[in-house]
């Protein structure tokens, strides 16, 4: 994982050099740079690796058994929150799959922006057997369009990005060269907004479903 500072931008970068699973120690680092960022920077980019954005949870902490497993899914959880309730502007520069997990971190997001390819993005935890929990169902449920809730979560449709769009995963789309460089233009763009201003009418635009991912951390 990579930070860095220009401009009052502060852009983060995972890459694990393999599908940046959403495991104990991104967490542990997204939580530092998040700080780091909340006392110097105006807004955050939050960048993935050429191909990959995030894959999901880390299966080989999953695939430990029950108390593992609902160890990491409790401690992203409280990721997500974070990061929806996060008091910056938030843009995520999306460069290549996001599944599961990692769709969710764009759900959380303010503004996403993906690159164009052959690339899938969504939720396929009713294929893969599982369900949602509280904070992926409010995150769909507030972020995805009402026309694709449906085939997104209960069917595990998945997205190409330019579909994503119009189901809500990603705002916008641009070649892969394009990417860096749109997210700081929006970035700055958001940046120049009273920053107070700006986390008060998130948080009052999001307090219902903040509040019931709230109530059930540590669930």
């Amino acid at each position: 994982m990579n930070y860095a500072l220009k401009d009052n931008i502060a852009t983060l970068t995972l890459d694990d050099g393999k599908a940046n699973a959403v495991s104990h120690t991104l967490i542990d680092e997204l939580n530092t740079a998040l700080d780091q960022a909340e006392t110097e920077a105006s807004a955050l980019v939050l960048l993935g690796r050429p191909g990959v954005f995030s894959a999901g949870f880390d299966l080989k902490e999953i695939q430990k058994g029950v108390e593992a497993s609902a160890a990491l899914v409790g401690r992203g959880a409280e990721m997500f929150y974070r990061l929806f309730n996060y008091p910056l502007p938030l843009i995520a520069g999306c460069t290549g799959h996001a599944m599961a997990a990692g769709a969710f971190i764009l759900l959380s997001c303010d503004t996403r922006v993906g690159v164009r390819g052959d690339f899938k993005l969504g939720l396929n935890e009713t294929a893969i057997g599982m369900s949602l929990p509280v904070f992926g169902l409010e995150l769909a449920r507030n972020r995805l369009s009402k026309r694709h809730l449906t085939a997104a979560v209960i069917q595990s449709r998945l997205y190409d990005p330019e579909s994503a769009v119009d189901a809500g995963y990603l705002d916008e789309t641009v070649e892969a060269g394009e990417l860096e460089a749109r997210c700081q233009e929006l970035a700055t763009a958001l940046s120049a907004l009273p920053n107070a201003a700006y986390a008060r009418m998130k948080r009052d635009l999001r307090r219902a479903p903040l509040e019931t991912i709230k109530a059930s951390l540590g669930e």
